[in-house]
C-alpha cells in the first residue's frame, strides 16, 4: 500500500463503491417510495372501491376512499418511525454494514406483499407493504449516514455523508420516471411499480458484503484493532495515518467502560443537552418545512395550482430533478462552505420562496406557472442544505456511545413529523388556500435563526473539538476551572494516544 502523506479530496475507489452499494439499497429506497405513490393514485383508489364492493357489496363515498388512500400513503411514515426506533439497537448488536444487509428482509417482504396484493384482491396487503417498506426506510435513514460518517476521512466526512441525500433525491427522480404512464404508472402495472424497489435491494445484497465494516465500530464497540486497521487501509487505499488512528483511539478512551446510551438517557445528560436540542429542532424542521409532503401530494399541489392533468406527471418529475441537482451542488460545496452556512442558507431561501409563493397565489393573475416555479425553487433550496446536512450532524456531534441513541431520536422526530404533515397537508391546502405555505415559511425562518445563533460549525473538526464548543453552551455559567480541567484532559488524552502507537 502507498503511504498517504496528505489528505486527498478524491475519495478512494473502494470508498466510492461502498457508498454506492450501501445507498442503492438504503436511502434511495426512501426517495423512491416517497415518489411512487402519486402515479397510481386513481388506480389504487378504484381498486379499494372494487374490493369493498366485491366483499361486502358496499359502494364507498369519495371521502371514505380518500381516507383509506391517505392511510396507505401516510402509514409509510409510521413504519419509518418504527424503523428509526429499532435502528439503534440493531447497529449496536450487528454493526452498521450487517444492519443494512438485514434490513433487506423488510424490503423484500414489503415488495412481495405489494406484488401479490392485486391477485389476492386485498388493499390491506398494500398497507402492510407500506409499513414494512417504511421500516426499511427508517432503518436506512439512520444507519446509512452513521456508516458513511464513521468510514469517511475527516476532510471528506461531510461530502461522503451527504451522498445519502444525493441518493434519496435520485430515488425520488427514479420513482417519478418509473411512475410515468408510459412505463409502470398505468392501470395494469401499478403493482409492479410498488414492488420493483426489490431490485436495488438485490443489488445491495450482492455487493455490500464485499466492503468493510465501520472502522470506528470495529475498534470502539468490538475492540478489534486489527480489523479496524484493515478496514481503514481498504477504505483509504493506503497505509493508515497515525493522526486518524489517534482520533479513533481517543474516542475509544473517552467511551471505555461506558455502555451505549438509551434514547431517554440523553434527555437527562447535561453534557449532550444542546447537541440533543439541535438534532431535535433540525430533524423536525426537515419535515415541518413541508418539502417531502410535496412529493406525497405533488399531483394534488399542481392541480390546485391550475396545471392540466396531462402535464402534471412531467411537472412532478421536475420536483425530483430539482432536489437531485441541488443535493449534488451541496455535496460539492459542504466541505468548502461548512454545515452551518449550508443549513442556514437553505432555510432562509426556503423562507423567501414561501413568501413569493404566497404573493403569487394571492395577487398574480398568471399564477400557475409562477407558483410552480416557486415550488421548484423551494425544493432546490431544501436540497442545498437541509436535505443532506441534517443527516450528517448526529455523526459529528455525538460520540460512539451516544450516537445510535441520537440517531433514534432524530429519526423518530423526522418520521413522526412527516406523518403529521402528510396527514394534514391536503387539508392545509384546502383550508388556507393561498396562505398554505405560510406555516412552512415560519418553520424555515425559525430554524435558520436557531442554527445561526446556536449551532457551532463542525467542518473538519475532531469530535473533541466539537464537544468543547458545545460544552460552552451545556455548562454555561459553571466555573472556569471545570472547563479548563476538561480541556486539559482532552489534550492529555491526545498526547497519550499519539505516543501509544
Amino acid at each position: 500500500k502507498q503511504k498517504c502523506l496528505q489528505p486527498s479530496f478524491s475519495p478512494p475507489l473502494t470508498l466510492v463503491l461502498m457508498v454506492a452499494s450501501a445507498a442503492i439499497g438504503g436511502t434511495l429506497q426512501y426517495g423512491y417510495n416517497l415518489a411512487i405513490m402519486n402515479a397510481p393514485t386513481a388506480f389504487i383508489q378504484a381498486f379499494i372501491n372494487e374490493t369493498f364492493l366485491e366483499r361486502w357489496d358496499i359502494q364507498l363515498e369519495g371521502y371514505q376512499v380518500t381516507l383509506v388512500w391517505t392511510i396507505i400513503v401516510s402509514i409509510f411514515s409510521l413504519g419509518g418511525f418504527a424503523g428509526a426506533l429499532i435502528a439503534g439497537p440493531m447497529t449496536i448488536s450487528f454493526g452498521r454494514k450487517k444492519c443494512l444487509l438485514l434490513n433487506n428482509v423488510f424490503l423484500m417482504s414489503g415488495s412481495l406483499f405489494a406484488l401479490t396484493s392485486r391477485a389476492a384482491k386485498s388493499f390491506e396487503m398494500i398497507i402492510i407493504s407500506r409499513v414494512l417498506i417504511g421500516i426499511n426506510a427508517g432503518i436506512s435513514m439512520n444507519v446509512q449516514p452513521m456508516y458513511f460518517g464513521e468510514c469517511a476521512p475527516k476532510h471528506l466526512r461531510g461530502a461522503i455523508s451527504l451522498s445519502s441525500a444525493v441518493f434519496t433525491a435520485f430515488g425520488v427522480v427514479l420513482g417519478q420516471v418509473v411512475g410515468l404512464r408510459e412505463i409502470l404508472g398505468s392501470e395494469s402495472c401499478w403493482q409492479y411499480l410498488l414492488a420493483c424497489n426489490a431490485i436495488p435491494g438485490f443489488i445491495q445484497l450482492l455487493t455490500l458484503p464485499w466492503f468493510p465494516e465501520s472502522p470506528r465500530y470495529l475498534l470502539i464497540d468490538r475492540g478489534d484493532k486489527e480489523a479496524c486497521m484493515d478496514a481503514l487501509r481498504r477504505l483509504r487505499g493506503c497505509e493508515v495515518q497515525s493522526s486518524e488512528l489517534d482520533e479513533i483511539l481517543q474516542e475509544q478512551a473517552e467511551t471505555r467502560g461506558v455502555r451505549p446510551s438509551r434514547p431517554w438517557e440523553l434527555f437527562t445528560d447535561r453534557s449532550v443537552r444542546w447537541q440533543l436540542i439541535s438534532v431535535i429542532i433540525i430533524s423536525s424542521a426537515m419535515q415541518l418545512c413541508g418539502n417531502d409532503s410535496i412529493y406525497f401530494y405533488s399531483s394534488y399541489v399542481f392541480k390546485e395550482a391550475g396545471i392540466s392533468d396531462d402535464q402534471i406527471q412531467y411537472f412532478t418529475i421536475g420536483t425530483g430533478t430539482c432536489e437531485f441537482t441541488a443535493c449534488i451542488m451541496c455535496n460539492l460545496l459542504v466541505e468548502r462552505k461548512g454545515r452551518r452556512f449550508m443549513l442556514t442558507g437553505g432555510f432562509l431561501l426556503m423562507t423567501i420562496w414561501a413568501v413569493v409563493f404566497t404573493v403569487a397565489l394571492h395577487y398574480v393573475s398568471w399564477m400557475p406557472y409562477l407558483s410552480v416555479a416557486c415550488v421548484f425553487t423551494y425544493i432546490l433550496s431544501f436540497g442545498m442544505g437541509p436535505a443532506g446536512v441534517t443527516g450528517v450532524l448526529p455523526t459529528e456531534i455525538f460520540n460512539q456511545a451516544t450516537r445510535p441513541a441520537a440517531y433514534m431520536i432524530a429519526g423518530s422526530m423526522m418520521w413522526l413529523n412527516l406523518f403529521i404533515v402528510g396527514m394534514i397537508f391536503p387539508f392545509l391546502v384546502v383550508s388556507l388556500l393561498e396562505y398554505c405555505f405560510v406555516p412552512f415559511g415560519a418553520v424555515c425562518l425559525s430554524s435558520a435563526l436557531y442554527i445561526g445563533l446556536f449551532l457551532p460549525e463542525t467542518k473538519g473538526k475532531s469530535l473533541s473539538a466539537i464537544t468543547r464548543e458545545f460544552n460552552k453552551l451545556n455548562f454555561k455559567g459553571q466555573d472556569k476551572l471545570s472547563e479548563s480541567q476538561t480541556e486539559t484532559q482532552y489534550q492529555l488524552g491526545e498526547v497519550g494516544l499519539s505516543t501509544a502507537f
